[in-house]
């Protein structure tokens, strides 16, 4: 069994903000795949599922994603190495995606609160560029949504995230993962 995880805030009035991109990544993904979430109240979010990867979308708020984590993987006994999570990075230009095996949470509260769920920093991730504000508080730019000059570099980086999960759900090996999507 995998996991991929894609991070962001449950509700309509964060939907397409900036901070909810991996929900947006796997989104994108089901849809290609003809699948649909359906929630589930034992994991705090909704679960679809591709071959033998579940896709979760948690529903506890960015800040506490590691409980809904933690329990989806306790439950079907997949292994750190197995997850692959997606989520927002200031630190990247906007719709640059950045692929790794590991790292620190960057300031990250989701990260941070999976990895002190995991007790590790130790898995996957797919880093999505949201660029850092100029003229805006940083909570309300991370909940604010995509410009639409962005429009285009937005969505086909969604469209690289897809295939790199597809990949990841066909045992694809990791690092050519990475080698094929990290290309600029």
């Amino acid at each position: 069994m995998k996991l991929v995880v894609g991070l962001g805030n449950p509700g309509k009035k964060y939907a397409k903000t900036r901070h909810n991109i991996g929900f947006l990544c796997l989104d994108a993904f089901a849809h290609e795949q003809g699948l649909s979430f359906s929630y589930e109240k034992k994991f705090i979010g909704e679960v679809a599922k591709h071959k033998s990867t579940y896709l979760l979308k948690p529903h506890t708020y960015m800040n506490n994603s590691g409980n809904a984590v933690q329990r989806i993987m306790d439950y079907y006994d997949i292994d750190t190495e197995d997850i692959l999570v997606i989520y927002d990075d200031l630190d990247l230009p906007t719709a640059k995606i950045r692929i790794r095996y590991k790292g620190s949470a960057g300031g990250h509260k989701g990260i941070r609160s999976i990895m002190s769920a995991l007790g590790t920093q130790a898995f996957k991730r797919i880093k999505f560029g949201i660029d850092k504000p100029s003229r805006m508080p940083t909570p309300d730019y991370v909940l604010s949504s995509f410009a639409k000059a962005e429009g285009d570099r937005v969505i086909e980086s969604i469209d690289r995230v897809k295939h790199a999960i597809r990949d990841f759900s066909d045992n694809e090996a990791f690092t050519n993962i990475m080698n094929t999507y990290n290309k600029d």
